[in-house]
């Protein structure tokens, strides 16, 4: 039988007590050394550092008494942490070799917490606590807060206008085409059936939007109509990722997105605490002011707008409660439209 090697060969104990002894220094000094390096990395690791240490220890107990030196150097090699809860997800983060990608999907506190004053309309926003007088009492207070407070629901339907002449140079000569006017009958249709009653219809003041309004405003008579100027097509943010087919200058974002937000902040917002009854209020207007209004109204990234495709005539359905949560029924929805007749220009 052939002898097993003199590292791993065991002994009786009691012989050799100088050879132990000297093993047993050489392993508290690496156990040590492993200690000592260990506490120069981050505090988040140090406990994992200490629990390797004692591993280690522990390990080197075992491996001496049966003469194998081996073992302690291996235990302290796989005591080694690599990395535990927080800190290590904090290191992945912040790893020079994370991809580009990793900056805009890093976790912080705030993502994904819904702002309950988006629209700078709740009550608690609208008072100023700090100029109570000492004769003011909270059940003032609290009533004040109540009588800001909306009741309503409101009911927004945002209607891409039909599909138009492209061969026109100036707004004036893009017109519905034949087609164009089909669509804005079966949204006329489709909104009229719905069984509610509509309280106003705001249009954009280009000639695509004002002619789809003649057409449903047919199907919805004695509902008021507002023409206006902030609900014009336009570019309203750079979008991300970016396109190739469509690239505005730097200007037209400016210029234009400062008016599709304004049209935002003036149409969509929470009821007036004066408001008794809930509303449902039309709003016929373009693509990419109903996809940035969607993307505002959800509290999603607006860069994400063209991320979204809208079909002509389609109806997109946003219902904000008395509270400001907002939800989103329907997303351009043209499923009342015969397939043939469904377009997207």
């Amino acid at each position: 039988m052939a002898r097993a090697p003199a590292l791993l060969r065991w002994r009786q104990p009691g012989t050799e007590p100088k050879r132990e002894e000297e093993a047993a220094a050489a392993a508290t000094a690496a156990a040590a050394a492993a200690a000592g390096s260990s506490g120069r990395q981050e505090t988040a690791q140090a406990r994992p550092r200490g629990m390797a240490f004692r591993q280690a220890l522990k390990l080197a107990a075992c491996g001496l008494a049966g003469g194998s030196a081996a073992v302690l150097f291996s235990a302290v090699a796989v005591g080694k942490p690599r990395g535990t809860g927080a800190s290590d997800a904090e290191s992945r983060w912040a790893s020079p070799e994370a991809p580009t990608w990793a900056e805009r999907v890093r976790p912080g506190p705030t993502r994904g917490v819904w702002d309950s004053n988006w629209d700078k309309r709740e009550p608690r926003s609208l008072i100023n606590l700090r100029k109570r007088s000492t004769e003011t009492g909270e059940e003032e207070i609290t009533s004040k807060l109540d009588n800001l407070k909306a009741r309503a629901t409101r009911h927004i339907f945002l209607i891409r206008h039909s599909q138009y002449n492209l061969d026109g140079s100036l707004d004036k000569d893009r017109t519905l085409t034949e087609l164009g006017r089909e669509q804005a009958e079966l949204t006329g249709y489709r909104l009229a059936s719905l069984g509610v009653k509509f309280d106003k219809i705001v249009h954009s003041s280009m000639t695509r939007a004002i002619e789809t309004t003649d057409i449903i405003s047919k199907h919805l008579p004695g509902v008021n109509r507002v023409s206006t100027d902030l609900l014009r097509e336009g570019a309203p943010i750079e979008p991300d990722p970016p396109v190739s087919d469509w690239k505005p200058e730097a200007r037209q974002y400016y210029e234009d997105g400062a008016r599709i937000e304004a049209a935002f902040r003036n149409f969509i917002h929470r009821a007036d605490a004066k408001q008794e009854e809930d509303s449902y209020e039309i709003f016929v207007c373009h693509a990419n002011v109903i996809r940035y209004i969607v993307c505002r109204a959800l509290q999603f990234p607006p860069e994400g707008w063209l991320r979204m495709s809208l079909n002509n005539g389609s109806i997109t359905h946003l219902v904000i409660r008395p509270s400001g949560r907002v939800a989103l029924r329907t997303l351009g929805d043209s499923g009342f439209m015969p397939p043939d007749k469904i377009t997207r220009t």
